[in-house]
């Protein structure tokens, strides 16, 4: 896990976020709140956590998303009262008993906590498992360019608001919430055996999705949900679903 910690202030602050982020700043309190920011066309750009701490809001991104999400956001800010400033601080994460000024993780409780501070790092906790089991996409693994947030599970993971007013790519999100019926998507499948990431998976000869994070017997996988009804390959592998 690298992430990169970063301080956005000024008196337009939660304006400024507001009209960006999939989810509301008002539901943060003095938790952590989990949101993605997408493209107008309501693909998925980035996906990050943001606390209040010190009269500053803390963005927490995966480092890889960091220049090109600290870019947007600048052409966003145009006159706006606003300072993004790279943090100090960085950022441990467990699944144990939690320490003193943790927060928990607002995606699953399982995914535990995070703490802010001067030493960062991890307590050895098997994310992938963790993952796989609760369908919790990564960035850059089942989080791509490509991805529609809601097919990545995101209303589940507590990174969407619908009641909130306008954001970057609102329209579509909306649409897909309350006009469509989700065709495709992330969900948990049974593996047996191993099989590379991004994967093709096949239901009687034809595409029926791609395979990403396994652990144990299950993994990760994008389907069509109207393919997926019976035996599944990828590869040499097989995969079953539950609706």
């Amino acid at each position: 896990m690298t992430r990169k910690l970063y301080e956005i202030s000024g008196a337009d602050a939660d304006h400024f976020l507001q009209g960006l982020i999939t989810n509301d700043l008002e539901k943060m309190g003095d938790g952590l709140l989990y949101a993605a920011i997408l493209t107008p066309q309501g693909k998925y750009l980035a996906d990050f956590l943001l606390h209040r701490r010190d009269g500053t809001i803390l963005l927490d991104v995966e480092a890889g998303l960091a220049p090109g999400l600290i870019q947007r956001l600048g052409m966003y800010k145009l006159r706006a009262h606003v300072s993004i400033a790279e943090s100090d601080l960085q950022v441990r994460r467990g699944t144990g008993k939690p320490p003193e000024g943790a927060l928990a993780d607002p995606r699953h409780a399982d995914l535990g906590w995070r703490l802010y501070g001067n030493e960062g790092g991890d307590d050895g906790s098997d994310w992938d498992a963790i993952r796989v089991a609760h369908c919790i996409p990564e960035t850059g693994i089942e989080l791509t360019p490509d991805t529609f947030i809601l097919e990545a599970g995101f209303e589940r993971l507590n990174g969407v608001n619908f009641r909130k007013g306008c954001y970057v790519g609102q329209e579509v999100t909306a649409r897909m919430k309350h006009k469509t019926e989700l065709r495709k998507g992330l969900t948990t499948v049974a593996i047996q055996g191993v099989a590379p990431v991004g994967s093709e998976i096949t239901a009687a000869g034809k595409p029926a999705g791609t395979l990403y994070t396994q652990a144990g017997n299950q993994a990760i996988a994008y389907l069509r949900f109207d393919r997926a009804t019976g035996p599944m390959q990828a590869g040499d592998v097989a995969l079953s679903w539950k609706n």
